[in-house]
């Protein structure tokens, strides 16, 4: 488990992540609820991918960006469920540094990217509604491709500064890591020195992909609530704000408990809530994230009934 200091910069080789519970009954429960949320989270975004791939009608701005959102959640959830299922089956529940390293990189990098992606959803919310008659010419498909390569290449950026600071501390035990993934402020707890400079620049990563993204998400909404009301007709109105809703409602489940986690002061955290916060982003938003839109959105009922309909006609 020790490594010698000269053979690497830390000294620690592995971190054992606690999870939630060392009693073999509870894990076994634990273990099957969090295997039907994985697979039921993966197949509701898989069947969101499908969908808008399959119908022609769905291959417009709103849905690209949403068919990203859904590849970017079952990557999200990708990166912490099935460590977790195995460690909930295993008696060790050890994860070597690199792999602590890897995990909280992709961790960070796919939220991250999301934070982007859900302003640039909020852009082609803004354009659709403020200026629909020139929405196909402004959101042309090379812009929506960059905008979505710009929210990966932001994502995997500032991960990657948080998380080389973080794993270049030294860490000389101990090497429990109170939490079921290897997450920034949990892991670096543990390290043999003083944090604050590293505590400054994950503030200020903080401020730059939660606070920015969400003061422009709320300007949008802004001008957008401002063009609704410009409609004469309350159906208009209605559909209009329609529109929006599954966004909204996507973006404060998410946002919530981010911006709880990793914008308040590190003295009121606590471990244990820590990891039941975490949940509510990195599994339970990623569960909701299919529901949300497929119960608001006639475009991707009706998608799904086609497919049905096909799918009984070749049967």
């Amino acid at each position: 488990m020790w490594m010698s200091p000269r053979q690497n910069q830390s000294w620690v080789s592995e971190f054992i992540l606690l999870g939630f519970s060392s009693d073999p009954l509870s894990k076994r429960i634990l273990f099957i609820a969090f295997l039907l949320l994985y697979l039921s989270s993966v197949l509701g975004n898989g069947l969101i991918v499908t969908l808008i791939y399959l119908n022609m009608h769905l291959h417009t701005p709103m849905y690209f960006f949403l068919c990203i959102l859904s590849l970017l959640d079952m990557s999200y959830i990708t990166t912490t469920m099935p460590q977790m299922l195995v460690h909930l089956l295993a008696h060790s529940q050890t994860i070597s540094f690199a792999g602590c390293w890897l995990q909280m990189y992709m961790f960070g990098a796919l939220g991250l990217t999301e934070c982007i992606l859900f302003v640039v959803m909020a852009y082609d919310r803004y354009i659709a509604i403020c200026h629909p008659l020139h929405y196909t010419v402004i959101l042309s498909w090379g812009l929506c491709a960059r905008l979505a390569a710009g929210a990966g290449a932001c994502g995997f950026f500032f991960s990657l500064i948080h998380t080389f600071f973080t794993m270049r501390l030294p860490y000389c035990g101990p090497n429990v890591v109170n939490h079921y993934l290897c997450e920034g402020p949990s892991v670096r707890s543990l390290a043999c020195m003083d944090t604050h400079l590293i505590e400054m620049v994950d503030q200020v990563i903080s401020v730059l992909m939660l606070v920015v993204p969400l003061s422009l998400i709320f300007a949008s909404y802004i001008r957008i609530g401002q063009a609704i009301l410009k409609i004469k007709s309350t159906q208009g109105r209605c559909k209009a704000f329609s529109t929006c809703a599954s966004h909204l409602t996507v973006v404060t489940l998410f946002y919530t408990p981010v911006t709880y986690i990793y914008m308040r002061p590190n003295s009121s955290s606590s471990p244990e809530q820590d990891k039941h916060i975490t949940l509510l982003y990195n599994v339970f938003n990623v569960l909701l994230n299919p529901l949300v839109y497929s119960l608001r959105n006639k475009d991707i009922k009706v998608a799904f009934l086609k497919v049905m309909g096909h799918g009984r006609m070749y049967s």
